[in-house]
């Protein structure tokens, strides 16, 4: 793990990027970091990002680790799917794993890709997950009384109204999401986030992100902040291995930093890490990889693990 404070290593460009047509014809757009015959781990990133801002460059060769990020609809290269559901996107991950071979893969969800990393577990469409400084179900009655007061607000439109929900997020700006992310993260994070080399990178997601618009990005923040099941996922069906890791600094992406995620999830196993907050795929990338891998080694031993991956 590199120090916080330190370069952050494990951002680097992507060493390949391409696009996947789905069966409807829309675009799956996609970047990888490691080897080509490396056991392959889906990357579902934060909110309004594209797939270009990866995490643990440095050691996903060393793990052996094919690392494929996906634009979710509307986002970077993948084309819009208007009204679509958190078990759309798990759909289109079926198809994008199976046209590519890659049977059923492994997944790390960050921040807002969480539930969409969710609902592809959920369907049974990845063997194991992990959930990295997830975004929460905020919508939960259990939330009401510690949110402020405009998130507050916005969850109730996103519940009440979606559509006008979307229409509030699709106001955003890959400089409003920056501004956003600096003004809400602690000082260990900033010291993370403001290093040049993942401003930059940061930055240029960001602008790719919303490539398209902000319709992506406001599609997704609807999603998730609304009622998850009522857009197709329900975190009590999910019946592979799960790890939730949180960074102990974190408030912003879950409130009890997912202390209640984790009793909804069957079998799921929390992690809390000090001294970092949400930037902490960053800063323990390897420690994450690594028990996931392991996850992966135990479905293979019961039959459900992906392919290039030996017990």
């Amino acid at each position: 793990m590199e120090p916080v404070g330190a370069d952050v290593t494990g951002v680097a460009d992507p060493e390949r990027a391409g696009e996947e047509r789905l069966p409807d014809g829309r675009p799956l757009g996609w970047a990888e970091w490691g080897p080509e015959d490396g056991v392959p781990v889906l990357f579902c990133p934060g909110a309004g990002t594209s797939r270009r801002l990866g995490f643990g460059a440095g050691e996903v060769g060393e793990l052996g680790v094919r690392l494929i990020s996906l634009d979710r609809p509307g986002l970077g290269a993948s084309g819009p799917l208007p009204g679509r559901t958190f078990a759309d996107f798990a759909e289109d991950v079926r198809a994008f794993a199976a046209g590519r071979g890659l049977g059923r893969p492994a997944m790390v969800g960050n921040s807002q890709g969480a539930p969409f990393a969710l609902a592809c577990a959920e369907r049974g469409v990845v063997a194991a997950l992990a959930v990295v400084s997830g975004a929460d179900e905020v919508a939960e009655p259990r939330f009401d009384g510690v949110l402020p007061e405009e998130l507050r607000r916005l969850v109730r439109t996103a519940v009440a109204d979606p559509a006008a929900a979307e229409r509030i997020f699709a106001s955003f700006t890959p400089r409003a999401m920056w501004d956003m992310v600096m003004a809400g993260s602690p000082e260990c994070d900033l010291a993370v986030y403001r290093q040049p080399a993942f401003a930059a990178a940061y930055r240029r997601a960001l602008e790719e992100g919303f490539a398209r618009g902000a319709g992506g990005y406001a599609r997704d923040t609807a999603l998730a902040m609304g009622r998850w099941r009522a857009h197709g996922l329900d975190p009590s069906r999910v019946a592979v291995p799960v790890d939730l890791w949180y960074g102990e600094e974190d408030t912003g992406h879950s409130p009890d930093r997912g202390a209640g995620l984790a009793d909804r999830v069957p079998g799921a196993v929390r992690h809390v890490v000090p001294g970092i907050g949400g930037a902490v795929l960053w800063t323990h990338a390897g420690e994450i990889l690594r028990t996931l891998l392991e996850r992966l080694r135990r479905a293979l031993r019961t039959g459900g693990g992906p392919a290039g991956l030996t017990p």
